[in-house]
């Protein structure tokens, strides 16, 4: 049998590996200001707040790097975009602790670890945005016809098993299918020389932040389990953090309170009941952005807000675009009803429309509901059963992949949701 050998360019460059990003960029935001310093006095170095600082920027430096990365391993992600914030904020909570402790440091240093970190990493994105791509190899067989239409990836399709795609990062195949014994050695033999296998509904949910379920399987339920310790912990995390934001914005809320009543007839407070977590009603709390309407009009066409909505108010339409109407749900997460992200809680009217027409949708219940989300933060606002059926993906997503790197990239992704006002109605 003769093989034929398709060669890319090996473009696992050294400034791809973890090893040289985190040990230069230790070097560059830690060990060089601390020479300029030496340099102006050898015997700083000596000091206890430099070695303080030293030791608080090496914490900091290296958390904020294996938060960067994994952040970056989400779809979609540009993860440039996301350098300064995860930098500051871990940055941020090592020198507050130290702070707190009244521990004395060199605010140079800090400082400088800091800047230095963030140009350090802004630097090896630039330079090796072009060296990272994904390079997979499809073979033949089974539902692998969707990959190529997915953007951000060099596929390479075979067509025959003597074809051998070197330097590929991966062979995706569509492992259910009925693939001939030639097809199943020639995956055999990919993974024994190190290249990577995938199954292509696996390799389409990391691509594209979606997880799709057309029947139940004998893993399906497992797979979709959250992790069950990191809900306690972020449980217990949403209740102290909405404690918190009660006490000291509630100067802003009694004042959004009162312009909501003086800018419309109608009380402050938006109540209405929603599904929630275990499949449970619960009532929410939102500042009202709508007129109050006389009118009988059906009640799951009521519950739809559709684009311009003529029943929004003139301050409702601000409320809406910086999502302030949002935060008087503060109160369901000391109940324990929601939390500040999962899959975004619907009208009991419109939840039990879904659920008659999607299978699976109450599995979303399975987590607290949450006040932002991944399908909000990639999809914005919908109702069309057919656009709810493709945030039923992302949720589904979510609750997969359930972890605080998750929650993170939501979190960045929703403070620019609020700047720009994506998907707000």
């Amino acid at each position: 049998m003769t093989t034929t050998t398709i060669q890319l360019p090996n473009r696992r460059h050294l400034l791809l590996r973890m090893r040289f990003q985190l040990l230069g960029g230790l070097t560059f935001a830690i060990l060089l200001p601390a020479l300029v310093r030496m340099s102006f006095d050898p015997r700083v170095i000596w000091s206890s707040n430099m070695q303080v600082t030293i030791f608080a920027a090496f914490i900091a430096h290296t958390t904020g790097y294996f938060f960067y990365r994994r952040i970056g391993n989400f779809p979609g992600v540009a993860a440039a975009g996301y350098i300064l914030p995860t930098f500051a904020l871990t940055y941020g909570l090592v020198f507050v602790t130290i702070f707190f402790f009244r521990f004395d440091y060199s605010r140079f240093q800090a400082a400088a670890s800091f800047i230095q970190s963030t140009l350090w990493y802004f630097g090896l994105s630039l330079v090796t945005r072009r060296l990272d791509a994904h390079r997979l190899v499809i073979i033949p067989g089974g539902d692998v016809h969707r990959l190529e239409s997915i953007s951000g990836v060099n596929w390479h399709r075979i067509h025959s098993p003597d074809m051998v795609v070197e330097y590929a990062t991966g062979v995706v195949a569509d492992l259910r299918a009925d693939l001939s014994d030639e097809w199943e050695r020639y995956i055999a033999d990919r993974a024994l020389s190190g290249t990577p296998v995938y199954h292509v509904k696996q390799i389409s949910e990391s691509l594209t932040g979606r997880v799709e379920i057309e029947h139940l399987s004998e893993n399906t339920l497992g797979s979709l389990n959250p992790n069950q310790a990191y809900l306690k912990i972020k449980q217990a995390i949403d209740w102290a953090s909405a404690l918190f934001v009660l006490a000291v914005l509630s100067p802003l809320l009694l004042f959004v309170a009162i312009a909501v009543k003086m800018d419309s007839p109608g009380p402050a407070l938006f109540r209405q009941k929603r599904m929630g977590y275990g499949g449970h009603p619960y009532e929410v709390y939102k500042f009202r952005t709508m007129k109050l309407s006389d009118r009988v009009i059906d009640e799951k066409e009521a519950a739809i807000t559709k684009a311009g909505d003529a029943r929004i108010t003139r301050l409702g339409q601000l409320l809406r675009k910086s999502r302030i109407d949002e935060l008087p749900q503060a109160f369901n997460i000391l109940r324990g009803e929601m939390s500040w992200i999962g899959p975004r809680p619907e009208a009991l009217v419109l939840s039990k429309w879904y659920e008659a027409e999607l299978p699976f949708y109450r599995y979303r219940h399975i987590v607290r509901p949450g006040i932002t989300g991944w399908a909000q933060v990639n999809q914005g606002h919908v109702a069309a059963v057919d656009d709810v059926l493709e945030k039923l993906h992302y949720d589904f997503y979510y609750i997969k992949n359930f972890s605080p790197w998750l929650d993170v990239l939501i979190v960045f992704r929703t403070v620019r949701t609020m700047l720009t006002g994506f998907g707000a109605r």
